[in-house]
Protein backbone atom coordinates (compact mmCIF):
# COMPACT_ATOMS: atom_id res chain seq x y z
CA UNK A 1 0.00 0.00 0.00
CA UNK A 2 1.13 3.09 -0.97
CA UNK A 3 1.65 5.94 1.75
CA UNK A 4 1.54 8.86 -0.45
CA UNK A 5 1.45 9.41 -4.01
CA UNK A 6 4.74 10.43 -3.95
CA UNK A 7 6.13 6.63 -3.45
CA UNK A 8 3.70 5.45 -5.95
CA UNK A 9 5.27 7.71 -8.75
CA UNK A 10 8.02 6.45 -7.52
CA UNK A 11 6.99 2.83 -8.39
CA UNK A 12 5.78 4.20 -11.83
CA UNK A 13 9.41 5.47 -12.20
CA UNK A 14 11.23 2.23 -11.05
CA UNK A 15 8.41 -0.17 -13.49
CA UNK A 16 8.89 1.92 -16.49
CA UNK A 17 5.35 3.42 -16.51
CA UNK A 18 5.90 7.06 -16.38
CA UNK A 19 7.23 9.96 -18.50
CA UNK A 20 8.72 13.20 -17.33
CA UNK A 21 8.49 15.83 -19.58
CA UNK A 22 10.97 18.93 -19.28
CA UNK A 23 9.12 21.26 -22.14
CA UNK A 24 7.13 23.60 -21.29
CA UNK A 25 3.53 22.98 -21.61
CA UNK A 26 0.44 25.34 -21.23
CA UNK A 27 -2.13 24.33 -18.69
CA UNK A 28 -4.98 25.81 -20.86
CA UNK A 29 -6.10 23.15 -23.15
CA UNK A 30 -2.29 22.04 -24.69
CA UNK A 31 -1.25 19.46 -21.37
CA UNK A 32 -5.34 17.95 -21.98
CA UNK A 33 -4.64 17.31 -25.29
CA UNK A 34 -1.38 15.69 -24.92
CA UNK A 35 -2.88 13.65 -22.24
CA UNK A 36 -6.13 12.82 -24.29
CA UNK A 37 -3.56 11.68 -26.93
CA UNK A 38 -1.03 9.63 -24.97
CA UNK A 39 -4.12 7.66 -23.19
CA UNK A 40 -5.51 6.82 -26.07
CA UNK A 41 -2.56 4.80 -27.19
CA UNK A 42 -2.41 2.94 -23.83
CA UNK A 43 0.65 4.90 -22.85
CA UNK A 44 2.33 5.37 -19.72
CA UNK A 45 1.57 8.13 -16.91
CA UNK A 46 2.61 11.25 -17.53
CA UNK A 47 4.78 13.99 -15.09
CA UNK A 48 4.45 17.35 -16.56
CA UNK A 49 7.82 19.31 -14.67
CA UNK A 50 7.68 22.50 -16.49
CA UNK A 51 3.78 23.54 -16.43
CA UNK A 52 3.68 27.31 -17.78
CA UNK A 53 3.24 29.93 -15.23
CA UNK A 54 3.65 27.56 -12.73
CA UNK A 55 6.40 26.54 -9.72
CA UNK A 56 4.11 23.12 -9.09
CA UNK A 57 4.36 19.75 -11.58
CA UNK A 58 1.29 18.13 -13.09
CA UNK A 59 1.08 14.10 -12.88
CA UNK A 60 -1.60 12.68 -15.59
CA UNK A 61 -2.74 9.27 -16.93
CA UNK A 62 -1.94 7.51 -13.58
CA UNK A 63 -4.59 4.44 -13.52
CA UNK A 64 -4.61 4.78 -17.04
CA UNK A 65 -4.12 0.41 -17.79
CA UNK A 66 -4.73 -2.14 -15.92
CA UNK A 67 -0.94 -2.71 -15.07
CA UNK A 68 -1.07 0.79 -13.36
CA UNK A 69 -4.25 0.13 -11.62
CA UNK A 70 -2.73 -3.06 -10.19
CA UNK A 71 0.66 -1.03 -9.05
CA UNK A 72 -1.68 1.23 -7.23
CA UNK A 73 -4.02 -0.04 -5.85
CA UNK A 74 -3.39 -4.21 -5.75
CA UNK A 75 -4.93 -6.95 -7.79
CA UNK A 76 -8.48 -6.39 -8.21
CA UNK A 77 -9.43 -3.42 -6.65
CA UNK A 78 -13.13 -3.20 -7.56
CA UNK A 79 -13.53 -6.92 -5.63
CA UNK A 80 -12.20 -5.28 -2.60
CA UNK A 81 -14.76 -2.51 -2.59
CA UNK A 82 -17.61 -4.53 -3.72
CA UNK A 83 -16.34 -6.61 -0.07
CA UNK A 84 -16.17 -3.97 1.64
CA UNK A 85 -19.46 -2.82 0.70
CA UNK A 86 -21.23 -5.91 1.34
CA UNK A 87 -19.24 -5.99 4.91
CA UNK A 88 -20.99 -2.44 6.00
CA UNK A 89 -24.04 -3.57 4.90
CA UNK A 90 -24.19 -7.21 6.27
CA UNK A 91 -22.17 -5.98 9.32
CA UNK A 92 -25.01 -3.57 10.83
CA UNK A 93 -25.53 -4.31 13.20
CA UNK A 94 -22.52 -6.68 13.89
CA UNK A 95 -23.24 -10.57 14.53
CA UNK A 96 -20.83 -13.03 15.61
CA UNK A 97 -21.02 -15.14 12.51
CA UNK A 98 -21.30 -12.33 10.09
CA UNK A 99 -18.17 -11.10 11.89
CA UNK A 100 -16.51 -14.56 11.66
CA UNK A 101 -17.12 -14.14 7.60
CA UNK A 102 -15.37 -11.62 7.00
CA UNK A 103 -12.63 -11.72 9.47
CA UNK A 104 -9.68 -11.20 7.39
CA UNK A 105 -10.92 -7.78 5.84
CA UNK A 106 -12.54 -6.69 9.14
CA UNK A 107 -8.61 -7.22 10.57
CA UNK A 108 -7.09 -5.44 7.25
CA UNK A 109 -10.27 -2.44 8.01
CA UNK A 110 -9.28 -1.88 11.73
CA UNK A 111 -5.58 -1.08 11.00
CA UNK A 112 -7.37 2.01 8.61
CA UNK A 113 -8.67 5.25 10.31
CA UNK A 114 -7.42 8.73 11.13
CA UNK A 115 -5.74 10.03 14.26
CA UNK A 116 -4.55 13.51 15.07
CA UNK A 117 -0.94 15.20 15.00
CA UNK A 118 0.67 18.33 15.78
CA UNK A 119 2.58 18.35 12.02
CA UNK A 120 2.88 16.25 9.04
CA UNK A 121 4.45 17.00 5.49
CA UNK A 122 1.03 18.40 3.99
CA UNK A 123 1.66 21.85 6.48
CA UNK A 124 5.04 22.60 5.99
CA UNK A 125 4.46 24.89 3.04
CA UNK A 126 1.71 27.36 3.63
CA UNK A 127 0.62 30.64 1.95
CA UNK A 128 -0.79 33.76 3.01
CA UNK A 129 -2.66 35.03 1.38
CA UNK A 130 -3.69 32.25 -1.03
CA UNK A 131 -3.27 32.61 -4.87
CA UNK A 132 -5.01 29.80 -6.51
CA UNK A 133 -3.27 31.04 -9.66
CA UNK A 134 0.00 29.60 -9.26
CA UNK A 135 -1.32 25.92 -9.30
CA UNK A 136 -1.11 24.49 -12.52
CA UNK A 137 -5.50 23.89 -12.58
CA UNK A 138 -6.41 22.77 -16.61
CA UNK A 139 -8.73 24.17 -18.94
CA UNK A 140 -9.45 20.39 -20.42
CA UNK A 141 -12.24 21.69 -22.96
CA UNK A 142 -12.79 24.75 -25.58
CA UNK A 143 -16.29 25.18 -24.09
CA UNK A 144 -15.50 25.09 -20.13
CA UNK A 145 -16.48 27.51 -18.29
CA UNK A 146 -13.29 28.15 -16.84
CA UNK A 147 -10.15 25.87 -15.22
CA UNK A 148 -11.10 22.79 -13.30
CA UNK A 149 -9.58 20.55 -10.90
CA UNK A 150 -11.11 17.31 -11.35
CA UNK A 151 -9.27 14.92 -9.17
CA UNK A 152 -9.41 16.57 -5.17
CA UNK A 153 -10.19 14.87 -2.06
CA UNK A 154 -12.64 17.13 -0.94
CA UNK A 155 -13.07 16.32 3.08
CA UNK A 156 -16.35 17.74 5.00
CA UNK A 157 -18.09 17.12 8.14
CA UNK A 158 -21.86 17.10 9.07
CA UNK A 159 -22.46 20.65 10.89
CA UNK A 160 -24.95 18.45 13.33
CA UNK A 161 -23.24 15.45 13.83
CA UNK A 162 -19.78 15.98 12.95
CA UNK A 163 -19.64 12.68 11.02
CA UNK A 164 -16.86 12.81 8.30
CA UNK A 165 -17.33 12.29 4.28
CA UNK A 166 -14.31 12.21 1.90
CA UNK A 167 -15.39 12.43 -1.67
CA UNK A 168 -14.70 13.89 -5.51
CA UNK A 169 -15.89 16.63 -6.28
CA UNK A 170 -15.46 18.70 -9.55
CA UNK A 171 -13.61 22.43 -8.61
CA UNK A 172 -13.82 25.18 -10.59
CA UNK A 173 -11.16 28.46 -10.01
CA UNK A 174 -13.40 31.69 -10.11
CA UNK A 175 -9.99 33.89 -9.27
CA UNK A 176 -7.03 33.96 -7.18
CA UNK A 177 -9.29 33.20 -3.70
CA UNK A 178 -12.25 31.84 -4.98
CA UNK A 179 -13.54 28.47 -6.50
CA UNK A 180 -16.81 26.59 -6.80
CA UNK A 181 -17.87 22.92 -6.51
CA UNK A 182 -19.87 21.10 -7.46
CA UNK A 183 -21.69 19.29 -4.71
CA UNK A 184 -23.52 15.90 -6.37
CA UNK A 185 -26.76 15.23 -5.53
CA UNK A 186 -26.89 12.23 -3.35
CA UNK A 187 -23.51 12.51 -2.05
CA UNK A 188 -21.75 12.94 1.67
CA UNK A 189 -20.60 16.41 1.03
CA UNK A 190 -23.85 17.29 -0.80
CA UNK A 191 -25.85 16.18 2.10
CA UNK A 192 -23.09 18.14 4.69
CA UNK A 193 -23.45 21.34 2.92
CA UNK A 194 -27.36 21.57 2.43
CA UNK A 195 -27.78 20.51 6.09
CA UNK A 196 -25.08 23.44 6.68
CA UNK A 197 -27.81 25.60 4.52
CA UNK A 198 -30.48 24.77 6.44
CA UNK A 199 -28.83 25.86 9.50
CA UNK A 200 -27.13 28.87 7.78
CA UNK A 201 -23.99 28.03 8.86
CA UNK A 202 -20.84 28.07 6.23
CA UNK A 203 -19.11 24.72 5.80
CA UNK A 204 -15.47 24.17 6.18
CA UNK A 205 -14.10 22.20 3.21
CA UNK A 206 -10.46 20.67 2.97
CA UNK A 207 -9.38 20.22 -0.81
CA UNK A 208 -6.37 17.51 -0.78
CA UNK A 209 -4.56 17.89 -4.20
CA UNK A 210 -2.39 14.34 -4.55
CA UNK A 211 -3.47 11.71 -2.29
CA UNK A 212 -2.27 8.23 -1.79
CA UNK A 213 -3.82 5.92 -4.63
CA UNK A 214 -5.99 4.76 -2.04
CA UNK A 215 -7.35 7.91 -1.13
CA UNK A 216 -8.46 8.24 -4.15
CA UNK A 217 -10.04 5.29 -4.63
CA UNK A 218 -12.33 5.61 -1.43
CA UNK A 219 -13.38 8.75 -2.47
CA UNK A 220 -14.62 7.55 -4.97
CA UNK A 221 -16.02 4.14 -3.74
CA UNK A 222 -19.86 3.60 -3.21
CA UNK A 223 -20.03 2.81 0.36
CA UNK A 224 -22.99 3.44 2.67
CA UNK A 225 -23.23 7.25 4.25
CA UNK A 226 -21.43 7.89 7.72
CA UNK A 227 -18.88 4.82 7.04
CA UNK A 228 -15.67 5.88 8.91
Amino acid sequence: MHKNLRSFIEVLRRENELLEIEAEVDPYLELAEIHRCVIEEQGKALLFKNVKKSKFPVVTNLFGTARRIDLGFGKNPQELVRKAVEMVEVLLPPKPKELWNYRNLALTALKLGTKKVSKAPVLEVSQNPVNLAELPILTTWQEDGGAFITLPLVYTESASSGKHNLGMYRIQRFDERITGIHWQIGKGGGFHYHEAEKLNQSLPVTIFLGGAPAMILSAIAPLPEDVP
